[in-house]
């Protein structure tokens, strides 16, 4: 094996190994053979726009011991427009700093064929060494394949691969193992441009800068991609680019009409018998249908929530049950100290009070990677595309918007696969307002405890129906406030959607396993984290200090007590001063007056506050601040018990249904993520937008819980 010897180019570490680039049309397999090559753990779908970060691994191919392999977000073209095309041209171009790859594997869908090799034609004119790997051949009769003649044709090696079945790998591995000690791939154009269009190319080629190859290749796609919003062309090329003769539209004419061209002329025929398309055509008259397509997508999310409710269910009270008969158990055994307070009210009462929603978020996962793998989500893209349009956003807005019922943070950097960048600034806005599932925990909780395990006219459950209320409740204010966005803060006029529709396949079981432990992980190891240092801290304001002299001497008062109630009572009379003479407690107190139009009391302040680190931290600081101010008997020891029976100072219930849905509608609006504004930053590159989007959101949130409180209490619901 060779070793590794590490380099820097530009900001960026490489090895000397071979650097091997995986590319292509989105939806064509990369992801899923970089998975099988380098035993990675990368998101793989059945819809463009999965992978939106560069993947790195390495893998043993063939006679080299070891290769580095980049696997490259999917792009139609070389022409960048969105971020994650700048992304793929930077890599494959070895531009910014990056080192340009010794081979690029390009996957290319047999069953589309034309429209995939496109790029593997540009590629070509950009002198890159390219092996090409025929994805989906299971779906072609093996006689309509052509091999040897398409590679002739397109003067590059082409290896059929079926990646899930593992067949062709071994050969691809041999062929990239070709290439790699082959030259370097050379320019090879299958057009000619026009004497205008030459002239153009000659003059930028001799402007092109000193770092980059002076090829005439490199300077058609200058030519061509000048005025992206990236950086990639420089300012002094970009004023030689002004001078060309040539207007952009009419190369893209010229250029575009002519790789086509010899697409149709030479290589049409190649697949003589393209698959039967005829079912999923049957089913996307159903699934795309304007009324029927809708009422399908409306029954699938009615499925789906019903499911994250009343079939997790059973597992949750599980869960809940051991974390609760666990702490029963270390506060019977350890003895009394700092110590053991803080091992069963931070750790245990805190964390645990997490980790029981985790049947729920399993299965929310599970239902997405079902929708993604099988291809539906496109569809749902395309259906609501007309309504996204009339509201503002790009139609492809909705693959993130959907996503960030699962998390804001990917989906946030989804929107990388838009064009423009008024258009990802909008949906970041708004992908935030999606019920994410660190929200899960809060509604489950809140309509668990306050609402009745009742059916609305004997068949429909209130609880499922109200949690389907609230995800339905944030996709009408996400798109509203898209609206208002647009009209406002960010006004331009719409442009049409373009979005391949996939093939319906089955799920691949293995690859949603892999999402599904991928993002537990993920929810276990950094949320898990977060959620633990915050329990650890408010269990510290809630606990101290412990020098405040109470009103009364509660240990005579307890030790004089003629009864166990009396004795009880005592008790959370005293833990109740306590907590809120507790450093939590006084910042409650301050806080209550702004929360107290919401119909929250301080101790949900306390909540409120912990809950800007994440959002599950809340129902792990309700059970810190239930357990150390516990006034409710010792067998009640779940959370949801103790919030039905926490009482004000004057008798009445803390929780009624109209605190809870006040509750309820803060939490479906307000920015409590500090994850998703450090990722807005990081993708806006400045703290203008984040910024913006705590302030509206925030703001947003207490309006519409002051006025579903406060006009609920007019009704009388109070």
């Amino acid at each position: 094996m060779s070793t590794l010897v590490e380099v820097e180019t530009g900001s960026h570490v490489y090895g000397t190994r071979p650097l091997v680039a995986l590319a292509g049309n989105p939806n064509t397999g990369k992801s899923t053979l970089f998975n099988r090559w380098t035993g990675s753990q990368s998101r793989v779908g059945n819809y463009p726009g999965v992978t939106v970060d560069l993947m790195r691994g390495e893998a043993r191919l063939a006679d080299h011991d070891v290769v580095d392999i980049i696997d490259i977000p999917g792009t139609y073209s070389l022409l960048a427009r969105s971020a994650e095309e700048l992304l793929a041209v930077d890599h494959l171009l070895g531009l910014s700093g990056h080192r340009r790859p010794d081979v690029v594997v390009v996957c290319v869908d047999a069953t589309n064929l034309l429209r995939n090799l496109y790029l593997v034609l540009q590629m070509q004119e950009l002198a890159l060494n390219v092996v090409v790997a025929l994805t989906m051949v299971d779906e072609l009769d093996d006689a309509s394949l052509h091999l040897g003649e398409l590679s002739a044709r397109i003067g590059c090696p082409v290896v059929p691969v079926s990646v899930p079945r593992g067949r062709g790998l071994s050969e691809l591995g041999e062929a990239v193992d070709r290439a790699l000690a082959s030259a370097e791939g050379s320019e090879r154009f299958v057009w000619e441009p026009t004497d205008s269009l030459a002239a153009d190319i000659a003059m930028v080629r001799k402007a092109l800068p000193s770092a980059w190859p002076a090829t005439r290749g490199l300077a058609l796609w200058a030519l061509m991609s000048w005025d992206d919003e990236s950086e990639t062309v420089p300012p002094g090329l970009r004023d030689t680019l002004a001078k060309t003769h040539v207007p952009g539209t009419e190369v893209d004419d010229e250029v575009i009409g002519a790789r086509y061209a010899f697409l149709d002329r030479e290589l049409g025929q190649l697949v003589a018998h393209p698959p039967d398309r005829t079912k999923t055509r049957a089913i996307d008259r159903v699934l795309i249908h304007p009324i029927y397509g809708f009422g399908v997508f409306v029954a699938t999310m009615l499925v789906l929530f019903q499911a994250l409710f009343a079939w997790a269910d059973p597992a949750i009270a599980l869960i809940e049950d051991f974390f609760a008969a666990t702490a029963h158990v270390l506060a019977a055994r350890l003895p009394e100290s700092a110590w053991s307070e803080l091992l069963v009210e931070g750790v245990i009462g805190g964390v645990g009070s997490v980790v029981v929603f985790l049947p729920q978020i399993l299965m929310l996962f599970f239902m997405i990677g079902l929708m993604e793998d099988s291809g539906y989500m496109a569809r749902v893209a395309y259906l609501m595309d007309r309504i996204m349009r009339a509201l503002g956003l790009h139609g492809r807005a909705f693959v993130p918007m959907l996503s960030g019922f699962a998390c804001a943070i990917p989906a946030i950097m989804a929107t990388r696969t838009m064009e423009r960048r008024r258009d990802r600034i909008l949906t970041m806005m708004v992908v935030p307002l999606m019920t994410c599932s660190a929200r899960l925990p809060v509604y489950t909780l809140l309509i668990a405890a306050l609402f009745p395990a009742t059916a609305l006219l004997g068949v429909l459950p209130v609880q499922g129906l109200l949690m389907v209320a609230m995800y339905g409740f944030s996709v009408m204010m996400a798109l509203a406030s898209a609206f208002v966005l647009s009209k406002t803060v960010l006004p331009a006029p719409p442009t049409p959607l373009l979005l391949e529709l996939p093939p319906y396949r089955l799920p691949r079981l293995r690859d949603v396993a892999r999402m599904m432990w991928t993002r537990t992980r993920f929810f276990l190891t950094d949320a898990g984290g977060v959620i633990l240092v915050c329990s650890l801290i408010l269990w510290v304001l809630l606990s101290f200090p412990r020098t405040e002299p109470l009103s009364r001497d509660y240990d005579s008062a307890i030790e004089q007590a003629a009864t166990a109630e009396q004795r009880s009572e005592l008790a959370a009379e005293r833990a109740g001063e306590r907590l809120r003479s507790s450093y939590a407690g006084r910042l409650g107190h301050v806080l209550e007056p702004i929360v107290a139009p919401l119909g929250f009391d301080w101790k949900i302040g306390v909540g409120l506050i912990g809950a800007f680190a994440a959002r599950e931290v809340f129902v792990a600081t309700m059970g810190v601040v239930y357990s150390a101010g516990d006034d409710v008997d010792e067998e009640s020891a779940t959370l949801r018990e103790r919030m039905r029976a926490a009482r004000r100072a004057d008798g009445r219930p803390v929780y009624t249904p109209l605190t809870g849905l006040s509750l309820m509608v803060f939490f479906a609006l307000a920015c409590q993520c500090m994850s998703t504004l450090a990722v807005v930053k990081r993708e806006t590159n400045g703290f203008r937008w984040p910024l913006f989007l705590f302030a509206y959101m925030t703001l947003l949130a207490w309006v519409c819980s002051f006025l579903v409180y406060q006009g609920g209490r007019v009704l009388g619901f109070g």
